[in-house]
């Protein structure tokens, strides 16, 4: 889809490389400025954020390097940074020195806290985004720690996901007009943002400051449960045709303490009935039962245990790739599922890439 669309990233953690793979499973050249020297301890040398990129790298303390770096930019349509604010701009790289030279450029920001505001220069990281902006507030059960899974809701859900969809915004208006723009990317932005369609629910009463009191936080029908092997059970039967699908294929659908399904003051009972239901038998038994049913219960699987699954499976959302699982590119266009792209060796495409600015002219 974005075949022909040059994407420059500067090597970073996180939500930018993210970014950039998402852009390349989509189509885009995205070619990543990796730093010398090995890669840090979090992801290693063989980066599944790679994939589909290709790499040469610089040492931007190097004048001959930045001036390739700089080329780079300005034969791109679009530029990825996660780096802190100012960075960019010491190094000579920020969208003010590419206003003359390449005026469509949609210079893509990636940061926690935002380019501006009284945190834009203090560390943070994942959690502390989402404490900040909301998001995490709703995050569990009442008397429970709040916790989200690990990087999805805020570096990638806040953060990547609004940085890609803020570079295509801006590759479309550059298109129009001739003008690029700054897109200014932070994850306790889009955290906060993501919540809209939560805080909707306000106005009719269905969403409380208070935890657990809410539609979608409180109910019985909406929650996990530990079974007989410690594995869990979702369960989210919202609506009332798919509660009392629930309710009847274990037998409660003409218990009383389950007719009135959004009676709070019901709740709890409802709630340790069904917790000392479900822990009788292992998950496998109660997500077997449920299967093909339209209510709303499934099992809660390991990446490795769903890449199994014959829903899973059959969609090829999961690949292995060597030792280790990598998701497919998402989403599909015209239902075919494109395959990632392979992780390069870091600089393995110095050469050609070189070779491709010498014969435009810019270096």
């Amino acid at each position: 889809m974005l075949n022909g669309i040059r994407i420059i990233e500067f090597e970073g953690l996180g939500p930018a490389p993210f970014a950039g793979m998402m852009l390349a499973d989509l189509g885009a050249d995205v070619v990543v400025v990796h730093r010398p020297g090995e890669p840090g301890p979090t992801i290693g040398s063989d980066n599944l954020l790679d994939r589909g990129k290709r790499s040469i790298v610089l040492d931007l303390k190097s004048k001959h390097d930045l001036q390739t770096a700089t080329a780079l930019v300005n034969s791109a349509a679009a530029l990825i940074e996660g780096l802190r604010p100012g960075v960019m701009e010491r190094l000579s790289l920020g969208p003010e020195d590419f206003r003359k030279t390449n005026p469509k450029l949609v210079y893509g920001r990636m940061t926690g806290w935002g380019q501006t505001g009284p945190r834009a220069h203090t560390a943070g990281h994942d959690f502390n985004y989402l404490a900040t902006s909301g998001a995490l507030w709703y995050a569990s059960t009442p008397g429970d720690i709040p916790q989200s899974p690990a990087t999805m809701l805020g570096d990638i859900g806040g953060g990547a996901l609004y940085l890609v969809a803020g570079i295509l915004a801006g590759l479309l208006n550059a298109t129009k007009t001739g003008k690029g723009t700054v897109v200014d990317a932070a994850i306790v932005d889009g955290s906060a943002h993501m919540m809209a369609l939560l805080m909707a629910m306000a106005p009719n009463g269905n969403l409380v400051e208070a935890r657990g009191e809410s539609l979608l936080d409180g109910g019985p029908w909406g929650r996990m449960y530990r079974c007989s092997d410690g594995q869990f059970l979702s369960v989210q039967c919202l609506e009332p045709k798919f509660y009392h699908l629930f309710l009847s294929k274990i037998g409660l659908d003409d218990d009383p303490r389950f007719i009135r399904q959004y009676d709070r003051a019901l709740w709890p009972e409802q709630i340790a009935h069904l917790s000392d239901l479900f822990a009788n038998h292992p998950a496998s038994h109660w997500a077997e039962l449920y299967e093909g049913t339209d209510a709303c219960v499934a099992e809660v699987l390991s990446p490795q245990r769903a890449a199994v699954d014959p829903h899973i499976q059959e969609r090829g959302v999961w690949r292995e790739n060597g030792d280790f699982l990598q998701p497919a590119p998402a989403p599909r266009f015209d239902g075919r599922a494109a395959d990632p792209g392979s992780i390069p060796a870091r600089g393995a495409h110095e050469d050609e890439i070189l070779a491709e600015l010498k014969q435009s002219g810019l270096i």
